[in-house]
């Protein structure tokens, strides 16, 4: 429930209102106003609050990653249209009618919605951007499953950053079911983080990206 609820007040930070561009993504503006209420949450999410940085070095270079993780949702849209990934509409009111729950009362989640510059169709159309977008993203950073050989290998060669290791064995062929598994998480966890990497730096080299003074 905790996860949902700041999915959707990072969700409620973009806005459809006109406003001073903060950057362009492709052509496409990333409005001042939208930037200024992602930033709120991002700080949130990141367990801090405006009032509370008194550096203003600091303060710019969160304000730049906010928007970097807006320039990067952006791309994704884009790239889930390139990719011709379609949400219907029985998957978008499912996912609004789970955010209005988590809400717990249908006039709270009205005024948020309201608040955050959204009317219902508006609401609509920006969750089926969100959830293509995620789509596109899960799509272009899958990996394989590793091998034994692989899992085997990884684990040899960083037997001493993996904790919970039992029972090990001289034979690295062979590893203890619990070994194996946790040497395999973390296998796959830093092949997802390449391949994030990946994908972000490909977007970001194909997209004419603008930021203006």
């Amino acid at each position: 429930m905790r996860v949902l609820m700041m999915w959707l007040l990072l969700l409620l930070a973009s806005t459809s209102q006109a406003d001073a561009p903060a950057a362009r993504v492709n052509g496409v503006e990333i409005g001042v106003l939208r930037l200024e209420r992602y930033f709120s949450e991002y700080l949130l999410a990141h367990g801090r609050a405006v009032a509370s940085i008194r550096n203003p070095n600091l303060y710019q270079r969160l304000r730049e990653q906010a928007l970097d993780e807006l320039i990067d949702k952006e791309l994704l849209w884009q790239e889930a249209g390139r990719l011709g990934i379609v949400i219907d509409d029985q998957q978008v009111d499912a996912h609004i009618a789970g955010l209005q729950a988590a809400f717990g009362s249908p006039a709270l989640f009205e005024r948020r919605l309201q608040e955050a510059g959204f009317d219902r169709p508006g609401f609509a159309d920006y969750t089926r951007h969100e959830l293509a977008a995620q789509l596109a993203f899960a799509q272009l950073t899958a990996v394989e499953e590793p091998t034994a050989a692989e899992v085997a290998a990884f684990h040899q060669a960083n037997r001493h950053l993996l904790q919970g290791m039992q029972n090990q064995s001289d034979n690295t062929s062979v590893l203890p079911e619990q070994d194996q598994r946790l040497a395999r998480d973390a296998l796959v966890a830093q092949l997802q983080a390449q391949a994030r990497q990946s994908v972000r730096q490909r977007l970001r080299e194909s997209a004419t990206v603008e930021r203006p003074d």
